[in-house]
C-alpha cells in the first residue's frame, strides 16, 4: 500500500477524505442497492409483458407449479398454463403479491392489512414473489407510512409489517426481533410507471 502512496504522491490526509466521500444514489437506485445488499432477488421491468416473462421464469427456476394470491388482481399476470393458482396457504407453496411501499433507505419491502389481511408475515410461507412500481418508492419508513395513511384514508390498515431480510434463517441478534422473524426468500418484481 505504501507503494501506491508514493507512487501517486497521496498522503495520509488525502486518503481519509477519498474514503469518506458519501455517494448520493437516487432513489431507485439506493433501494435496489441495499436490497439486492440483503439478499433479495430483483428484476426491473420496463413492460407488462416482461413482469409475464419473468413470473414465469421464476416458476421454472424454482419447479414451483402452484401459487397463493394474497391479491386476486394479480391473477392476470400468472400463466394459468404454468402454474395453478391455490386458493389455501400451503408452506410450500409461493404467495404472489403486490406491497404498500419500497422503502429506498433500507431495502424493505411495506406490507398492511390489504396485503397481508390479519396474518402476520411470519405465518406465510418463506418463498414469495412482490409485485410493486416505481412508483411505489420511498425515502424511509415515514414516508411508507404517511403514504399508506394517504391511500387509506377512510380504512386505515391495521396490520403493518416489513420484510427486512432476505436470506431465509439468517440470525438476527435485535432482540426486539426475537421470535418474529420477517425473513422470506423474495422475489421483486419492479414496473417502470413514471
Amino acid at each position: 500500500m505504501n507503494f501506491f502512496k508514493k507512487l501517486f504522491n497521496i498522503s495520509s490526509q488525502e486518503e481519509s477524505h477519498i474514503q469518506k466521500q458519501n455517494v448520493r444514489l437516487s432513489l431507485d437506485d439506493l433501494f435496489v442497492h441495499n436490497f439486492v445488499e440483503k439478499g433479495g432477488k430483483f428484476l426491473y421491468c420496463l413492460k407488462k409483458e416482461e413482469v409475464l416473462q419473468n413470473i414465469n421464469n421464476i416458476l421454472k427456476e424454482n419447479n414451483w407449479s402452484k401459487v397463493f394470491l394474497l391479491d386476486q388482481k394479480l391473477s392476470k399476470l400468472i400463466n394459468k398454463k404454468q402454474a395453478e393458482i391455490v386458493t389455501r396457504i400451503s408452506l410450500d407453496v409461493p404467495v404472489f403479491t403486490s406491497c404498500e411501499h419500497l422503502i429506498a433507505d433500507k431495502g424493505d419491502v411495506l406490507f398492511s392489512s390489504n396485503q397481508l389481511a390479519s396474518r402476520k408475515l411470519t405465518e406465510y410461507p418463506d418463498n414469495f414473489i412482490v409485485f410493486a412500481t416505481t412508483s411505489q418508492l420511498v425515502k424511509d419508513t415515514g414516508q411508507g407510512l404517511t403514504g399508506i395513511k394517504t391511500n387509506s384514508k377512510s380504512n386505515l390498515p391495521t396490520n403493518i409489517s416489513s420484510v427486512k431480510n432476505y436470506v431465509l434463517n439468517k440470525s438476527d441478534d435485535n432482540f426486539l426481533n426475537y421470535g418474529n422473524s420477517n425473513s422470506k426468500n423474495l422475489y421483486l418484481l419492479l414496473l417502470e410507471d413514471l
